[in-house]
């Protein structure tokens, strides 16, 4: 894994682990030899993760819709500051950048870009490992109804595992570069659907 999408939030929790681990993941990733490839903020968990990756050495590509940059959010310290149109065109310059995916805690936007990796990974858009960051419990309730959708049948048994979770940064990076594709939906057989 060359480079790695993290998928975080804006925002700034009143509990200051969120940060601390945003900021350490950057640090892990940049200490591996992996890029970051992130939304661009300079503001939250966005904006630590970066600073963590550019402060431990690392290459920090940032990908940051037009309409927040006019609001003086961005992020100009980055590697690499590319601004793009929109939501949807900034999730596909993370797939097109990555070699996978990590989500921190996060609020709608962060589970709009988890969700669409999943979903993506399960079509066959991309192969790329999809991983989740439980750190602190924060996603107990995520896991448990991922587990509920493949239990009553939405999510088939080959797509099953297209989800990651681990509640530490090694575990998770450990668990997604030993991640075998699964077989995804464009390629199946519509008996097998």
């Amino acid at each position: 894994m060359k480079r790695l999408a993290v998928y975080c939030g804006s925002a700034s929790p009143e509990d200051p682990r969120y940060i601390q681990l945003a900021y350490d993941v950057g640090a892990e990733l940049a200490a591996r030899g992996i890029g970051l490839v992130y939304g661009g903020g300079k503001l939250g968990l966005m904006g630590a993760v970066a600073r963590g990756a550019k402060e431990a050495g690392g290459e920090v590509i940032g990908i940051i819709p037009e309409a927040l940059v006019r609001a003086e959010v961005a992020n100009h310290d980055c590697d690499e500051l590319i601004s793009v149109s929109g939501m949807h065109e900034r999730k596909q310059k993370f797939t097109d950048l990555s070699d996978g995916f990590i989500t921190l805690p996060g609020g709608v936007g962060t589970m709009d870009e988890l969700w669409e990796a999943m979903s993506w990974a399960q079509l066959g858009y991309h192969s790329d490992p999809v991983g989740l960051l439980n750190a602190f419990g924060f996603y107990d309730d995520l896991i448990a109804f991922n587990a509920k959708m493949a239990q009553v049948g939405f999510v088939r048994p080959a797509h099953q595992n297209i989800l990651i979770s681990a509640e530490t940064m090694p575990d998770l990076l450990d668990k997604m570069a030993a991640y075998v594709p699964h077989t995804p939906i464009f390629k199946m057989k519509a008996e097998e659907l």
